[in-house]
């Protein structure tokens, strides 16, 4: 059976959050993913659009992000393309984590959570545009795994 896949593409608008939750809950609903990995999922492209909203753009003009998961193997592959400035966040400076959260920085948590829920984190610069590939294991109730790949349920 072909993988699934779901495409959204929001404006770099704060606003257009909620279409991401929606979106993530969606996904959860047809998939049957865990609540668990509904909420990590939703967290990691949360912080990402966040970013990208943040720091990637230096006008006030529209921009586009598009978000494309698939399923494969078990597998959430999520993939988060804009035309903002180039920024791997895999090469991020680590935060100091030792202080309480009181004497904590601003900033470089989103991406220390993001490494920390998500399995798998690569990043790309291709044609103008930062690619972003986050993957989530585990993510399915066993009885929809086999419905997903054709196969009876035991």
């Amino acid at each position: 059976m072909p993988a699934k896949k779901y495409i959204l593409t929001l404006k770099n608008d704060l606003d257009d959050l909620e279409k991401l939750r929606s979106f993530v809950e969606d996904i959860r609903k047809t998939l049957s993913v865990s609540k668990k990995c509904q909420f990590e999922t939703n967290l990691a492209l949360e912080e990402v659009f966040s970013n990208i909203l943040s720091y990637g753009f230096n006008r006030h003009s529209d921009h586009f992000i598009k978000i494309t998961v698939t399923t494969a193997q078990g597998v959430l592959n999520i993939r988060v393309e804009d035309d903002g400035k180039p920024f791997n966040p895999l090469e991020a400076q680590k935060p100091a984590l030792q202080y309480d959260i009181k004497n904590c920085g601003i900033g470089g948590l989103g991406i220390h959570l993001i490494r920390h829920v998500m399995d798998d984190i690569r990043y790309e610069r291709y044609q103008n545009k930062n690619v972003l590939i986050m993957k989530k294991a585990n993510c399915f109730h066993e009885r929809k795994i086999f419905e997903i790949y054709g196969g009876a349920a035991p």
